[in-house]
């Protein structure tokens, strides 16, 4: 028992007076181990630095995804590029309202939709007014599926939707601006030519940090039952959908069977191309996160050469130091030090000689992140290192170590003691 417990304490022995002997080494030698690890320090520091970036820019994506929900489905009328209606009328490309009829009995996975169609248009009330105010003409499955519900107020009802109702619902911007009361319910207001009754408030779109829905910076908006826009005030017929899947893992699943009900719906035969699209929010944030995976192995490649630079300085310096060290590894051999043990001690001081570069490089990285992150308008705030990033940098700073100490650590295993005695 002694004996099979003897090996592995000797062999822990001897790595933890190795690593000792290879920091004395690197303590005696300071500024040449610094000179000597730049390559490395600034592979680690770039490396760790760029994904940080990434990892920051992703977070911030992500977080405004999730806000704008994953689970969304867009549909809108679009005009082929081949087949026979590629020069078809917008009249013929256009949505009808009836086409979306039966959707959700059809299409297991689709929870909610809502049709929706968007114009800008002047609102006044009294003596004050907006130009080109965004007008939502939309039905009460919207509220669900954007997360905006009435925080006062009523929705719309089915007579309101089914009649045409001349009602609205208006945004706490629009309110403040047209200096309306704080529960302005029951005034009127003037879309464009008509008067609207407001019935009730929405809730503000939530703010989103590297998304701006609108483009436009503050928007005003003003939300009308689908049935009023489409059928009394007739303006832009061309209209869209917006749906939502039951979770996002049967986002393709409600793509698929929304693009099938449509096509029956639109009598197109098979082959012909669709006269739609249908794009899901998920299926987006798999193509990012895909591409933000390949541009961090890119940039993990190119900054990685900066490693492989400072392999080969690792190198150049252990073998100066095998010629420095000859007579003291020759007298180890001539008191019976073993070529194994030659071999491990030099091994281990330019696998510690590396790890102390990756070191110093994931503490630069980490500098470098935080003045990114304090960096203004480039909304990097949450730029951070991820574990695996520092995991994966000392990873590979040992494998450097390694690969480029192997050639001297061997060198100096195999002198001869007798002839190493006599170097000067």
């Amino acid at each position: 028992m002694r004996f099979l417990l003897s090996i592995p304490m000797g062999f822990i022995r001897l790595l933890l007076q190795s690593i000792y002997l290879a920091l004395s080494q690197i303590w005696a030698n300071k500024v040449r181990a610094i000179l000597t690890t730049l390559g490395i320090i600034i592979g680690v520091a770039s490396v760790t630095s760029v994904i940080a970036a990434l990892s920051g820019l992703k977070t911030k994506i992500m977080s405004d995804i999730e806000t704008f929900g994953t689970n969304r489905v867009f549909i809108w009328p679009s005009q082929p590029d081949s087949g026979p209606k590629r020069r078809a009328s917008s009249q013929v490309i256009r949505f009808l309202p009836e086409h979306f009829d039966g959707l959700l009995e059809h299409c297991p996975s689709v929870e909610s939709l809502s049709r929706i169609d968007t114009y800008g248009d002047s609102i006044k009330y009294k003596d004050q007014s907006i130009e080109n105010a965004q007008v939502h003409g939309i039905e009460n499955a919207w509220h669900k599926i954007e997360s905006r519900p009435v925080i006062m107020g009523r929705p719309f009802s089915a007579v309101d939707q089914l009649q045409g109702r001349l009602v609205c619902l208006v945004d706490p911007s629009l309110r403040d601006k047209l200096r309306l009361d704080k529960n302005p319910t029951g005034e009127i207001i003037t879309i464009g030519h008509y008067s609207f009754r407001i019935i009730g408030i929405v809730e503000k779109r939530p703010s989103m940090s590297m998304i701006d829905v609108g483009g436009r910076g503050e928007e005003y908006e003003v939300f009308v039952p689908f049935n009023t826009l489409y059928y009394k005030l007739q303006y832009m017929p061309w209209f869209m959908a917006m749906a939502a899947s039951k979770s996002p893992e049967v986002s393709d699943e409600a793509k698929a069977e929304i693009r099938f009900f449509l096509r029956q719906k639109r009598n197109l035969k098979p082959g012909e191309p669709d006269t739609f699209g249908v794009l899901t929010v998920e299926s987006e944030v798999r193509k990012f996160n895909e591409i933000s995976t390949r541009i961090t192995l890119v940039a993990g490649g190119i900054v990685g050469i900066s490693l492989l630079v400072g392999g080969v300085g690792i190198m150049n310096i252990m073998l100066v130091s095998v010629s420095e060290r000859t007579r003291e590894i020759g007298l180890r051999k001539a008191v019976g030090a073993r070529s194994s043990a030659i071999l491990t001690q030099f091994l281990i001081e330019a696998v510690v000689l590396c790890c102390v570069g990756g070191l110093v490089g994931v503490a630069v990285g980490q500098g470098l992140t935080t003045l990114i992150a304090k960096i203004p308008n480039v909304k990097l705030d949450q730029a951070y290192i991820p574990a695996w990033a520092i995991m994966m940098s000392f990873g590979f700073s040992a494998i450097v170590g390694v690969f480029f100490g192997m050639f001297p650590a061997i060198k100096a295993a195999r002198l001869d003691p007798i002839e190493a005695l006599r170097h000067e």
